[in-house]
């Protein structure tokens, strides 16, 4: 996967919650970021700031995987109308993201094992096309009763969901 040069012309706006670290409104502490969508590809826009390094002006490997996950999670949203938790991730950092620069993140849905295990997957990507972290994860879509409760607080239109 390669960023921008995939994105179809429509993108459209995805939701986002009131209390998640990564989307979420009113999380201070959060990173508060927004997604949007083609109907396949999901994309945002992240700068990690001073307050995300790990050592010597490098952006912790942990914040740049909970990105990753989250828009994993909206992939599979995207491509299922379904929410999902993380079972299983890998990341691979090839480069380090430097606070204050941004970055354009992407990831897609890539298989659905029977409605029980999605797989996606996800890049970090600079302002050069270098790929800075890829991932990979597994989720498990969440039953009806779970969504349920957790649509709750999500803000914005989330009628294309079931």
């Amino acid at each position: 996967m390669t960023s921008t040069n995939h994105f179809r012309m429509s993108m459209r706006a995805l939701p986002h919650t009131h209390s998640c670290f990564v989307c979420g409104e009113r999380n201070v502490h959060g990173l508060q970021l927004r997604f949007e969508t083609d109907g396949t590809l999901v994309k945002t826009k992240f700068t990690p700031g001073e307050e995300h390094i790990g050592f010597q002006n490098v952006t912790h490997g942990g914040i740049l995987a909970t990105v990753l996950d989250e828009i994993m999670v909206w992939a599979c949203a995207v491509a299922t109308r379904r929410f999902a938790y993380c079972a299983e991730m890998s990341v691979r950092f090839q480069k380090p993201a430097i606070p204050n620069q941004q970055y354009e993140v992407v990831a897609r849905m890539d298989e659905n094992r029977k409605g029980r295990i999605l797989v996606a997957s996800g890049e970090i990507v600079d302002e050069g096309g270098a790929v800075l972290a890829q991932a990979t994860g597994k989720y498990r879509p969440l039953d009806p009763a779970q969504a349920k409760g957790m649509l709750s607080d999500v803000v914005g239109d989330i009628s294309w969901l079931e």
